[in-house]
């Protein structure tokens, strides 16, 4: 940074200017705005309008103020300082102070037990709430421990402890693990305090206490979201529960809305490619679930779906270190307990990683550079599509239904009006695998289906049919397999043929077998 640019460039989240006759307390205030937030450079011997007024002649006010970061912040700021000279108009020789604040894990204050925090071009002071939210984003408070409270032990499913405790191998009680590790329970005389980890994790009903801790998936017709008589919402589901639950049940309803582009490979194979690698869309979904600021209670965790790209949304600002420029190699957990319980069940598998390794996998894969972004008091993050816009097979494209008129923007009409509800909350994986290998038989039940449809094979159907005929007790999976397509692909396929009537399931889903009708034009 030159002189010339100090008196000319703009101040900004990182960059100040002030008066070599700024008092210290007010210069504190600065100090401790930049230290906070994402650290800056403050110009001393500047004015406002840019007019050098150097500090070489105010050594005494100049010793003042280089001992503010260590007598007027609590607890002191790191800060280095270096001297930039210039000539002034009568020819003497001056300095300007430039004061380098570095970015801290740890909430300051002036001497006054004022907080202050940089946006934009001003120093924020924040009140009691923001304050403490700042905290939880530093760390140095922790949400999940604290209290809820009207919460009582009551609230909590020690069954739910007990098949944790069986996951780790803890042989304690559930009651013995709750009160003895990570202080998810406090007992106070007769009573206990219940932390929020241990609602979230463990409790009934976690949503009494925290109404928005929840996942919504909205799904949209295109790639933008309209309102009002243009209004393109096409899904729109919620699951809430445990963590557990949510992370389960998201997950296993997302997979069934992502495309599938099955085409011919170099050794005259089908190859299905999915839109987005499985890791990537799941890190999306379990790292906003992980790391969501459970202490924000107005909004919930959203997961939007569009034609050419997939955004999930977490409230909460970046934590501690973790920014932007950084987050793909820096971690922080803002809630180390969540993470820990999540990593026991295989869904957080390395700390740290990630990240990382969702941009290696879309690159791999071919897929755009994925985003993340603050929006207001959201982080989100965005994957984009490998399909949206790209030139299709003209063989077989599973997402592309020309007897429906379909385009290729448009997602499968079939994944659009899936069989399963998951809004239930006793829905479980297994109902969600019977009902995926079992796809409504009444047309009726799915509005895609066209009662005027010819009943005449594709090349794909044909494929099926040919296999179905030679091999009538193979399951969706070893049909996928034998001709070198996707099980989704399979088992759409399979549902358009059994609504055709051109194929019959005889007997229960294990033991039983497929019936070829005769095929009609």
């Amino acid at each position: 940074m030159t002189v010339e640019t100090l008196t000319t460039c703009n101040e900004s989240q990182t960059f100040d200017r002030k008066s070599i006759k700024i008092a210290a307390k007010d210069l504190a205030s600065i100090v401790v705005a930049f230290a906070n937030a994402d650290g800056g450079t403050i110009a001393i011997g500047v004015a406002d309008n840019g007019e050098l007024e150097g500090v070489d002649k105010h050594s005494e006010h100049l010793n003042e103020l280089l001992r503010v970061p260590f007598d007027f912040c609590q607890p002191s700021v790191k800060v280095s300082a270096e001297k930039l000279s210039f000539t002034r108009d009568n020819g003497e020789s001056d300095h300007i102070l430039l004061m380098n604040v570095q970015q801290s894990q740890k909430v300051h204050a002036n001497q006054k037990d004022e907080v202050f925090y940089r946006v934009g071009d001003k120093s924020k002071k924040l009140t009691f709430d923001e304050r403490l939210q700042l905290l939880y984003d530093k760390g140095e408070m922790i949400y999940e421990s604290k209290a809820v409270f009207g919460a009582s032990i009551d609230d909590l499913d020690l069954q739910l402890v007990q098949d944790y405790c069986d996951l780790i191998g803890y042989g304690k009680s559930p009651l013995e693990y709750l009160e003895q590790n990570d202080k998810l329970i406090v007992k106070e005389g007769d009573n206990y305090k219940i932390s929020a980890a241990a609602i979230l994790l463990f409790g009934k009903k976690p949503q009494d206490f925290f109404p928005r801790a929840q996942v919504r998936f909205i799904k949209y017709q295109g790639t933008e979201a309209l309102t009002g008589a243009q209004m393109n919402v096409m899904k729109d589901v919620t699951f809430d529960g445990t963590i557990l639950d949510m992370v389960n049940r998201s997950i296993a309803f997302v997979g069934t809305q992502i495309r599938e582009h099955t085409y011919l490979g170099p050794d005259a194979r089908f190859v299905t490619k999915a839109e987005y690698p499985e890791f990537v869309w799941k890190e999306l979904i379990i790292n906003a679930i992980t790391h969501r600021d459970y202490s924000i209670l107005g909004t919930d965790i959203q997961i939007k779906m569009f034609d050419d790209r997939i955004a999930v949304e977490s409230p909460g600002n970046l934590p501690s270190i973790v920014r932007l420029d950084n987050m793909r190699y820096v971690h922080f957990s803002r809630n180390p307990l969540i993470a820990k319980f999540l990593k026991a069940h295989k869904f957080v598998r390395e700390f740290g990683e990630g990240v990382d390794r969702m941009y290696r996998e879309l690159q791999e894969a071919g897929n755009p550079t994925p985003k993340y972004e603050q929006v207001a008091f959201m982080i989100v993050g965005t994957a984009y599509s490998s399909m949206y816009e790209q030139v299709e097979n003209p063989l077989v494209v599973a997402e592309k239904h020309t007897e429906y008129g379909t385009t290729k923007k448009n997602i499968s009409k079939d994944l659009e009006n899936p069989p399963v509800n998951l809004t239930d909350k006793e829905t479980t994986e297994k109902d969600l695998e019977k009902d995926l290998e079992n796809p409504t038989e009444n047309p009726t039940e799915n509005p895609i289906e066209n009662p005027t449809e010819k009943k005449s094979l594709t090349p794909l159907e044909a494929k099926i049919v040919g296999t179905l005929k030679k091999n009538p007790t193979y399951s969706q999976k070893q049909i996928a397999d034998e001709i070198g397509v996707g099980f989704t692909t399979v088992r759409e396929y399979i549902g358009k043929l059994k609504k055709k009537g051109l194929l019959i399931r005889v007997g229960p889903d294990k033991g039983g077998y497929w019936k070829v009708t005769e095929e009609k034009d």
